[in-house]
């Protein structure tokens, strides 16, 4: 019987120490040091959430700036984040390459630039917020004509809502698309109230 106690007192000990204490203290220093972050990076526009600059949303209107394809579904489900799992040539992602490569020249016939690479794939995880500069460039003059703003103007907003290199050597530059049609959104407001 004295086996029995002690290991009911040993788990008992370590289900309060691993399953409530050490939650409640890294639940508490992320809340005092990092709440933004520990409460999803949620985007707020007049009091509301718009979504999280984490997760990627689906924008297909022509006056938005489109994202990474998702391979979750639906798409940008963070429930079930995955990527394709599709080889290079399976006939399943060349498909899904080529309606995108499609869509995207659907709705600007006159731009014959290369299409981007993150414009046509999807990323690993299914949700990525961001586009390459290179991307976000590609959209420009369909979002500007659909805005009725200048590419100039728009460009500029892409350029504010461009983040660099981490620690200036990592990564590449990207664009977080929601924080983008925010700025646009912004911006769209302002034209008309003046």
């Amino acid at each position: 019987m004295k086996p029995f106690i002690t290991s009911a007192r040993v788990l008992l000990f370590f289900t309060l120490l691993c399953g409530v204490a050490c939650p409640l203290l890294i639940t508490a220093v992320a809340q005092a040091g990092f709440a933004r972050q520990a409460n999803g990076s949620l985007v707020v526009v007049d009091g509301k959430a718009r979504g999280s600059e984490l997760i990627g949303q689906q924008f297909d209107k022509p006056e938005y700036f489109w994202g990474r394809l998702s391979a979750t579904t639906p798409p940008y489900n963070a429930a079930a984040s995955s990527g394709s799992n599709l080889g290079p040539t399976n006939p399943a992602l060349l498909e899904e390459i080529a309606g995108r490569v499609k869509a995207l020249r659907d709705a600007d016939p006159a731009n014959n630039q290369p299409v981007p690479t993150d414009l046509a794939t999807s990323s690993a995880s299914g949700l990525d917020p961001h586009i390459s500069v290179a991307a976000a460039e590609y959209q420009v003059a369909r979002v500007a004509r659909a805005r009725h703003l200048s590419e100039d103007q728009v460009r500029a907003v892409v350029k504010e809502s461009s983040s660099t290199r981490q620690l200036g050597v990592l990564g590449e530059p990207v664009v977080n698309v929601l924080r983008l049609n925010l700025a646009l959104d912004r911006l769209n407001a302002t034209s008309k109230k003046n």
